[in-house]
């Protein structure tokens, strides 16, 4: 299969995303903010139609509208006590947005889906490049606030009295699981983020202890389900999206059905030190 120029691109690009989601969505499920990834997903579909619409290129779009939604959901989450409702209000508002948008752009169609259920056989070589450029800049700006977030996270009662500025690494890190789910969603689709920001990071804290090993064995598990999702797709001519999807719901339960390693980082045990 690696014969065909497409295939390449298609490991390149989706070698890339499934790292990083991998990591950033390592420390999305440890801070309990899924839904927040899965909303910025779904707000991110309203962008790229607006931008489909105005004639920009759908990932710039994609790109501006979740990294507004990432900044303002990091602002407001000291305020909204129910975050949750407030997420799914926004997140119907944006599907509705992006509906109207395709309303407007019939031509759009075809792309539309590519941008829902993705479409990594589509791949070129200038969005490897752009794929790799935000996936540097997403893992650079993630190691820069790893320790106050990770404070933040296990202990926030005592990382807000010890003066960590907790409004700005929320915002932050939400501005940088923006980037991840842009990327990400050029390889899985807006609707199908979850199954690489979530579902590795999800099964590696079942089965890992330190904050390290957590976060390595995410990006190879995301990574391995990437990569073995299109080998499976080149095979039976199913969609690839829906291999890389069904490898990491497998992967997710067979995790859940070992048992459960104590000490991980969401008991917030000793782990919190492999940080330093």
């Amino acid at each position: 299969m690696f014969q065909y120029e497409f295939m390449t691109n298609a490991f390149a690009a989706a070698g890339i995303v499934a790292v990083v989601s991998g990591i950033v969505g390592y420390f999305l499920v440890m801070r309990g903010q899924t839904f927040a990834g899965h909303a910025l997903s779904h707000i991110g579909f309203a962008g790229a139609t607006g931008a489909g619409l105005i004639g920009l290129a759908p990932l710039w779009g994609l790109l501006g509208f979740t990294l507004a939604a990432g900044i303002v959901m990091g602002a407001l989450s000291d305020r909204i006590s129910n975050r949750d409702v407030a997420i799914g209000v926004v997140l119907a508002l944006a599907l509705g947005f992006g509906l109207l948008f395709l309303h407007y752009y019939t031509s759009f169609a075809t792309q539309a889906t590519a941008l829902l259920f993705g479409n990594v056989l589509a791949v070129d070589h200038g969005m490897i490049a752009t794929l790799a450029a935000l996936g540097v800049v997403t893992l650079v700006a993630l190691a820069v606030i790893m320790r106050p977030l990770i404070f933040a996270t296990l202990q926030p009662e005592l990382a807000e009295a010890k003066g960590v500025p907790m409004r700005f690494i929320s915002t932050a890190f939400l501005a940088i699981v923006a980037v991840a789910v842009s990327a990400c969603a050029q390889i899985v689709g807006v609707l199908l983020v979850f199954t690489l920001m979530v579902g590795p990071a999800a099964a590696a804290q079942r089965v890992t202890t330190g904050l390290w090993s957590g976060l390595i064995v995410s990006a190879l598990l995301a990574l391995a389900e990437a990569w073995l999702g299109i080998t499976m797709a080149y095979y039976t001519d199913w969609p690839v999206s829906f291999c890389i999807a069904l490898l990491s719901a497998l992967a997710y339960f067979v995790c859940l059905a070992l048992p459960a390693k104590t000490n991980g980082p969401a008991e917030a045990g000793p782990s919190h030190h492999h940080a330093h």
